[in-house]
């Protein structure tokens, strides 16, 4: 009975590292945009964008801390996060996704696939789908993946006053990157 018992123990425990081999991670991600004209720039970056991947059925997701946007200039950061992101209201920004053409992509051997990613980007407490192509770079047990697309302002409520309308864009050049790790906890 001791052996049985001491078996099936064994055994969750290898299913849950098994599990857990199949999930990956980063708390490290980056997340810049370009939202300036030529006017002015404006290209505040975060590096502290936490995400987990699914390898298994191609389940992705993203938080990022508004606070955590980093700007040149201190009065832009301060604007942005007490007048367009309300980040106060407001601190974080999440992407629940999926990959939608997984059995284009071997995660156990190394190279550089293409994977079609859509799902659900909330921003402001107003959740849009989006659908975006990425790479994904499978090297040695890790995983880089990196996507740029546009978001249009309007769709999430920013406002921009019409006094400075001709230094912010309304379309937003977004560019994520993420070094994904084996999550081992």
């Amino acid at each position: 009975m001791k052996t049985i018992l001491l078996l099936l123990l064994v055994l969750n425990f290898a299913e849950s590292q098994t599990e857990k081999s199949k999930l990956f991670m980063t708390r490290s991600g980056k997340i810049s945009f370009h939202a300036g004209t030529p006017i002015e720039d404006i290209d505040p970056i975060n590096n502290e964008v936490t995400s987990i991947l699914n390898i298994t059925n191609g389940e992705l997701g993203f938080q990022v801390l508004i606070k955590a946007f980093h700007f040149k200039k201190a009065l832009m950061e301060e604007h942005f996060n007490e007048n367009y992101m309300e980040s106060n209201s407001f601190p974080r920004s999440t992407f629940k996704g999926k990959i939608t053409n997984l059995d284009d992509i071997n995660f156990q051997k190394d190279g550089t696939y293409k994977a079609a990613i859509k799902g659900e980007l909330t921003i402001k407490g107003i959740k849009k789908e989006i659908a975006s192509s990425a790479t994904l770079i499978v090297n040695g047990g890790k995983i880089i993946g990196t996507t740029k697309f546009k978001l249009e302002v309007a769709d999430f409520k920013i406002e921009i006053p019409s006094l400075v309308s001709d230094k912010i864009s309304k379309g937003v050049d977004v560019e994520v990157e993420c070094r994904y790790e084996p999550r081992t906890k």
